[in-house]
């Protein structure tokens, strides 16, 4: 068996593409720092996104070839970005008016965890030499109208990062829509973590062992309410 064959679900451009799938045409989207990024890569044909980047871009492309970036043009994490035809510039306290005004339809943000009322946990794990750096996040949740995470389904040490309730700072309540792991993809719903879609490999059993809170089979897979 090669190693393309024995390796189980999504790799993390995968996870991007398939999140991009999802983005609906026009939409205008922040992009968090980390696996994040790499959805600017991923626009499926026949849809044009406008990424919007907190620190003064709007039309941001995605990262640049090596060596060919302009120093000058980042993203709100300092990686090199390029700028789309029709891009704009503006200040920075202008960005924020733009995402605490809700004129940002969709943020995709990495997470350290996720509950399953939609509480992120995405800055600090709380330890004592933890440095603060909330930053944006805490304005993007409470201003974009929709939050998608993408992350591993669980830490390097297999701690599972979807929890019944978070132990670390929280970024915001109740914020999180939809989560992209390297396992599923699962919406938060008001009955708790519910799989849209298995990655190939994957069974619902393997993603529920790996999940810190129980999770809903995708619809066509429960029983049908007869009523």
């Amino acid at each position: 068996m090669t190693s393309k064959e024995s390796r189980m679900g999504w790799s993390r451009d995968e996870m991007a593409a398939r999140l991009a799938q999802d983005i609906a045409n026009g939409s205008y989207v922040n992009l968090g720092i980390g696996i994040p990024e790499l959805v600017a890569k991923y626009v499926p044909e026949g849809r044009t996104f406008i990424y919007h980047t907190e620190n003064g871009l709007i039309g941001m492309g995605p990262s640049p070839a090596a060596g060919q970036g302009d120093p000058e043009l980042i993203n709100a994490g300092k990686r090199q970005v390029t700028a789309m035809p029709g891009a704009a510039y503006f200040h920075h306290a202008d960005s924020f008016v733009m995402i605490r005004g809700g004129h940002i339809d969709l943020c995709v943000l990495g997470a350290l965890q996720v509950a399953q009322n939609g509480d992120l946990a995405n800055w600090s794990t709380g330890e004592p030499d933890a440095i603060p750096a909330v930053g944006g996040a805490m304005d993007l949740v409470a201003g974009v109208k929709s939050i998608y995470v993408i992350t591993q389904h669980t830490t390097k040490t297999g701690e599972p990062k979807l929890v019944e309730s978070c132990t670390y700072p929280l970024t915001g309540l109740g914020v999180v829509n939809r989560i992209y792991t390297d396992l599923a993809v699962i919406d938060v719903t008001p009955k708790g973590f519910e799989v849209v879609e298995l990655a190939p490999g994957i069974d619902f059993e393997h993603v529920q062992e790996q999940t810190g809170a129980p999770i809903i089979p995708k619809r066509e897979d429960a029983t049908a309410d007869k009523k």
